[in-house]
């Protein structure tokens, strides 16, 4: 059940916040009664969002920005037009933009590596630096920073060497961010979401996706609004004395195992509808931003 008023009054910048986790998160944010700026490189897609959240507690007020996390210039201007709407920096930050590049280690290209670096980390670098400044600057007493990591940072994924670098890298990134900003009174915890239902698994076939799930101790896929929940709980009081962790949201740590090794019937059909679906949804985004 959602805690109705644990985000009153709290700021809160929400990156990738045009879709999937990052929508969610927008919405359980605001139905907790956060004011709200979705950022995304897709300004339609955020102000798409933006359609969507809640106005039901007092004083609260969302806008939608465009943003590119792999550029600082960018960065430093959606956070500076955050001050000018609300004359002040959003105590809340939730990292959640992302994109894949997806292929096999020998085939992959090098600018498709650094695709994915660029967004996946050195974007959150960014928008965690210049969050944490403008915090600091304003003589802020408290904040909380999410970033939105991955268990395949954790455990590897075939396919993603780009992608599980760069989410493990964020993990790291927010362990020693913690450790650095403690001192301010500003929190940095990072997520790790599983396998999440989102728009492209509706369109893998369902014995694929029955695969899939028996490898989750859970036996199903994740939503949105779990990993939602999470963050909000890292965003608010409730975890107060807590930073510098990682927390799972991937229905227990998932053994990819079975997915790796070289068993053709398994690994081949499997692999390939992800690679497949997830190369055609970068596709995708990438033409509707350029």
């Amino acid at each position: 059940m959602a805690a109705p008023s644990r985000l009153v009054s709290r700021l809160t910048l929400v990156t990738g916040g045009g879709s999937g986790i990052g929508r969610a998160v927008c919405q359980r944010f605001a139905s907790e009664g956060a004011s709200v700026v979705v950022a995304d490189r897709n300004e339609q897609s955020a102000n798409q969002t933006l359609e969507l959240l809640s106005r039901d507690h007092t004083g609260q007020g969302h806008m939608a920005l465009e943003v590119d996390v792999s550029s600082k210039d960018s960065v430093e201007k959606l956070v500076t037009s955050i001050q000018r709407r609300y004359f002040q920096p959003p105590s809340v930050c939730v990292n959640a933009a992302g994109i894949t590049q997806d292929e096999f280690l020998l085939k992959m290209e090098e600018d498709d590596f650094d695709k994915v670096i660029k967004v996946n980390l050195k974007g959150t670098f960014l928008v965690t630096q210049t969050v944490s400044k403008a915090l600091v600057s304003a003589g802020a007493v408290k904040g909380s920073i999410i970033t939105v990591g991955s268990i395949v940072g954790k455990v590897g994924n075939m396919g993603q060497v780009n992608y599980s670098a760069s989410k493990a890298g964020v993990e790291g990134l927010t362990r020693s961010a913690a450790k650095e900003l403690s001192k301010f009174g500003i929190r940095c915890n990072c997520v790790l979401p599983g396998f999440i239902t989102t728009p492209m698994t509706d369109k893998v076939p369902e014995k694929v996706i029955d695969k899939l799930t028996a490898i989750i101790p859970m036996g199903r896929m994740g939503e949105p609004a779990e990993v939602a929940d999470a963050c909000a709980f890292l965003a608010s009081d409730d975890s107060r004395y807590i930073t510098g962790i990682s927390l799972e949201v991937a229905g227990k740590t998932l053994d990819l195992q079975h997915l790796q090794k070289p068993s053709f019937s398994v690994c081949s059909e499997l692999t390939w509808i992800f690679l497949f679906n997830r190369c055609r949804w970068t596709l995708h985004w990438l033409k509707t931003v350029e």
